[in-house]
């Protein structure tokens, strides 16, 4: 798995997208992350064919909506956005949201259905790879206990002000690579003193910090831009390293830039 990708959450179907897709595929992207949910899956696959580059080379990840939790939902979802991706095969798929709103048994019933189909999928060699988004340690200990195939990877909101460290300590502890959604945090992140110090420090900008920390601590961070300067910007962070006085004056920021998405409360 790349160690840096682009999102495309809250980027609909149209030219920004695919005009944005074309310029980190050429600033050297090759992780790519959708979603059902987010109604674009296919103009990322246009975008990927249109690119030129084998589809071998890309990191294609995508994710079951809530509506389609469940075993037989689940594996006809991945159907429908394969087909929508013209793909043959995902390189990741991930649980987007985990079950908590209904009594906790009927929750982890649905999260281990839901994951038994990825299981399936991921033995057919459908899919190369199967995670989970959004889960928290309380969501993962029953889950882990139903499962035949541990999940490889867990995406989670990660930027500073916002580090989610126990559930990424956790995740590593049980082998799963984490991926960094939101890694640039709300737009109040931007305007941290601590922040724009180091960046000034380093000839860098405050998103290539945030970036390069998510980075240091083990995170595959997945950022999300239409600006083309922005996306090169994001991939230029492999010239530097924060040392550690840095990373644990980070660590320390309070709760900065939330994006409000919290599994245990949010109900979609």
């Amino acid at each position: 798995m790349p160690c840096l990708g682009i999102g495309s959450w809250q980027v609909p179907e149209g030219n920004a997208l695919l005009n944005s897709l074309s310029d980190a595929i050429h600033a050297g992207y090759r992780l790519i992350d959708t979603a059902s949910i987010y109604g674009n899956e296919r103009a990322v696959g246009i975008a990927m064919r249109n690119s030129g580059v084998p589809r071998s080379d890309f990191f294609l990840v995508d994710k079951v909506w809530n509506a389609d939790r469940g075993y037989e939902k689940t594996l006809d979802a991945f159907r429908k956005s394969t087909a929508l991706l013209g793909t043959s095969y995902l390189d990741l798929y991930m649980i987007h949201w985990p079950a908590t709103h209904e009594e906790p048994i009927t929750c982890q019933a649905i999260n281990a259905g839901t994951w038994r189909a990825l299981e399936k999928l991921y033995r057919d060699g459908a899919v190369r790879a199967i995670g989970v988004s959004n889960f928290l340690p309380h969501h993962l200990v029953p889950l882990l206990a139903r499962a035949e195939i541990t999940p490889m990877v867990n995406s989670l909101e990660f930027h500073p002000g916002y580090p989610q460290f126990q559930a990424l300590r956790f995740s590593h502890e049980h082998g799963m690579k984490v991926l960094g959604w939101a890694p640039l945090g709300r737009g109040a992140l931007m305007e941290d003193p601590l922040l724009q110090s180091i960046a000034a420090k380093h000839g860098k900008t405050v998103p290539q910090v945030a970036l390069r920390w998510a980075l240091e601590h083990g995170v595959v961070p997945i950022p999300k831009s239409t600006s083309k300067a922005h996306i090169e910007e994001n991939a230029s962070i492999f010239d530097f390293t924060l040392p550690l006085d840095e990373m644990r004056a980070i660590d320390r920021l309070p709760l900065t830039a939330f994006t409000g998405l919290d599994p245990d409360t949010v109900n979609y």
